[in-house]
């Protein structure tokens, strides 16, 4: 009977969490999947990563079974976060900055944590809006960009299919709209300064697992 359960993919690389939370880690959550783990008598859930167009994804009603069933239930940077800004108040707990964005509605959509990855090795293979988002808004913070800037930069982002979203492909959407110099400074900024907001909210939450676990 697994103690933990962590729901995980292209957020957080498999063996760095493994250094932070000894659990059961299994891939991106699908619809059922909270519920086999509630089944299983999974104590401590830790909802990362699920999918969103390539099956059905967590629904609301398996997380409360977990709940009901006595499991504590936590969601942060993906799927996890959205859930958890839907579901807090009956008792899945919220972990990182992304499920706070949703909870205060700055995000609404799915859309904001979505990319596609390798079904094998879990590795993002596009850049999800929300990371756009928050290191547009620190490139603004620097001078690396001014405000007219960091909204064509977002709008062109967000007019990409998620699957196609790159910093790349949105610096070449914004080509003539924004002075070719700022684009450079800011290609500098993503290849040595970016974050990633979804990797260090599920860090966040896989530590907030094993202060949980810890009590027990």
């Amino acid at each position: 009977m697994p103690e933990t359960v962590v729901f995980l993919g292209p957020s957080l690389p498999r063996d760095r969490a493994e250094q932070i939370l000894k659990a059961e880690y299994r891939p991106p959550a699908k619809r059922g999947d909270i519920y086999r783990a509630a089944k299983e008598g999974a104590k401590i859930i830790c909802l990362i990563d699920g999918v969103f167009f390539q099956d059905c994804s967590v629904a609301h009603k398996e997380v409360l079974f977990a709940l009901e069933r006595g499991a504590r239930v936590l969601g942060a940077s993906s799927m996890g976060a959205l859930r958890a800004s839907e579901l807090d108040v009956y008792g899945m707990e919220g972990v990182g900055e992304i499920f706070r964005a949703y909870k205060r509605g700055d995000l609404v959509s799915d859309d904001e944590v979505a990319l596609i990855f390798d079904p094998f090795t879990w590795e993002p293979c596009s850049e999800p809006l929300v990371n756009i988002r928050f290191n547009l808004e620190l490139a603004l913070q620097k001078g690396i960009i001014d405000i007219p800037a960091k909204d064509v930069l977002f709008q062109s982002a967000q007019s990409l299919y998620f699957p196609e979203r790159t910093y790349e492909r949105m610096m070449k959407a914004a080509k003539g709209r924004v002075l070719a110099e700022t684009l450079q400074r800011f290609r500098e900024f993503i290849d040595n300064e970016r974050r990633d907001l979804k990797m260090e909210d599920a860090l966040q939450a896989l530590q907030r697992a094993k202060e949980i676990a810890n009590e027990g």
